[in-house]
């Protein structure tokens, strides 16, 4: 349990660090990671579409 406490602040140290330094680089990063959560979703959609027709 105190492996996963400490990799979880690590993690939001790196988090807030990169913000802090580059908030563009972020912003870009953010921008990616929701449209490949947009993308997947899309594809689970057109799977289950497929599916019923």
């Amino acid at each position: 349990m105190e492996i996963k406490k400490i990799a979880l602040y690590i993690l939001v140290v790196f988090v807030l660090y990169t913000i802090i330094t580059s908030p563009e680089r972020a912003a870009d990063l953010v921008q990616v990671g929701f449209e490949g959560i947009s993308s997947a979703a899309k594809g689970v959609g057109d799977f289950m579409t497929e599916l019923v027709n």
